[in-house]
């Protein structure tokens, strides 16, 4: 990918497969001005390639690198999540996963590394490969690996597709590194799960003598506009049925 600001915008006009006029369109510009500064014969402002970025849903880590690569400083904030402005999102995400009790739900990074989880999911835990809880703990990786929970999910075919085909649509729409080594690692030819019946995956996990039938959802935070907020995930995990609903209950 180019370093300069016209060819990211570019890479990114075509990842989103718009033309130069349909961008050009939503921003209120000519084709022509797009096609200049696509090319370097025009630089643009901070506030054009904002407006570009925001078009073409660039995530805000990657406008930030446009912007840099235009000369200007970023736009958007980035914290830790242990840093002092980000304490009130600190405690809310906690809440909010505590609050999802007896229920497990966790929060993952771009890089489906994890973030924080309540103790519902650490109770599901039992049996895997202290190395696959050593941080970062990925949790495609705990999922999928044959010394993680993959023995213990019961449709492991069926959910393994589920989850790499959301890795390739995430990697398809961000191109992150890491989202790239994972399906490098991952993504093996194997045999086409038979498709569920229901209108959404479950997970189907055992927990002793019984099953654990779960959903899962997926929530981000609306309209942030700092870096790691922007790029957080809380998955959380719902009974499927009523017998998981009493046996996550006790």
């Amino acid at each position: 990918m180019s370093d300069s600001p016209g060819g990211l915008l570019r890479e990114w006009r075509r990842r989103r497969n718009l033309s130069q006029m349909e961008l050009a369109h939503r921003c209120g510009v000519s084709t022509r001005h797009v096609s200049f500064i696509e090319t370097g014969r025009s630089r643009p402002t901070s506030t054009m390639i904002l407006r570009l970025c925001d078009q073409l849903a660039v995530p805000l880590r990657e406008q930030n690198h446009v912007l840099l690569a235009g000369g200007f400083a970023p736009a958007h904030p980035e914290h830790g999540l242990a840093d002092p402005p980000m304490a009130e999102v600190a405690a809310a995400i906690e809440g909010i996963l505590a609050a999802h009790l007896p229920y497990p739900a966790l929060v993952v990074d771009p890089g489906w590394d994890l973030v924080s989880a309540n103790d519902a999911v650490y109770a599901l835990l039992d049996g895997v490969a202290p190395r696959l809880l050593e941080p970062p703990v990925n949790v495609v990786r705990l999922s999928l690996e044959p010394d993680g929970l993959a023995p213990r999910i019961r449709n492991l075919d069926e959910w393994r597709a589920h989850l790499l085909a959301r890795l390739r649509r995430e990697y398809d729409a961000s191109r992150d590194e890491r989202l790239g080594a994972l399906l490098a690692d991952l993504d093996v030819p194997g045999p086409t799960p038979i498709a569920s019946p229901g209108l959404v995956v479950p997970l189907v996990l055992s927990a002793g003598d019984a099953e654990l039938h779960l959903l899962s959802t997926t929530t981000v935070f609306g309209t942030p506009r700092e870096v790691t907020l922007s790029e957080l995930a809380i998955e959380a995990f719902y009974p499927a049925d009523e017998a998981t609903r009493q046996l996550l209950a006790c």
